[in-house]
């Protein structure tokens, strides 16, 4: 069976952050696993550093940057890189959400990932894009394996 290719969006790296038993963690974990291909962009890349690396997250979440270098290694090492070729812009009401959006159609990714479902479903259902909460996408990994 050929492994599922997804498109995280940032806000499941920071759920993975803020909660040790989320289904963001154990999403992050199944990626160090191998258990799924997790696909990313340069810019959508930028984007996980500058936002995990935000001085109220470090604060929330205890972490220094240092940690944040190492997970951010990791996730760099189990990613498949994008490059984006097409623009389907402006298809969101946020536009820092595009990049994902583009990530997501530019890999022909299986699904699209987010905490964040209300600002993707229309773009989504309109492009042919899945989308997932993380709660659903583990759910999936879980009846794979």
């Amino acid at each position: 069976m050929k492994s599922l290719r997804v498109v995280l969006d940032t806000n499941v790296l920071v759920a993975a952050l803020r909660s040790g038993s989320g289904a963001s963690r154990q999403i992050l974990l199944a990626l160090r696993d191998e258990r799924f291909s997790a696909l990313v962009s340069v810019p959508l890349f930028m984007e996980y550093e500058a936002t995990l690396k935000r001085a109220a997250l470090l604060r929330e979440t205890k972490l220094s940057l240092r940690d944040i270098d190492e997970l951010l290694d990791i996730v760099a090492a189990c990613c498949e890189q994008t490059d984006i070729h097409f623009s389907w812009r402006p298809q969101l009401r946020d536009p820092k959400d595009e990049m994902v959006l583009e990530t997501a159609l530019n890999s022909r990714a299986d699904a699209l990932v987010t905490c964040n479902r209300t600002d993707f479903e229309a773009a989504c259902a309109n492009l042919g894009v899945e989308l997932l909460s993380p709660s659903q996408f583990l759910d999936r990994l879980r009846k794979r394996s």
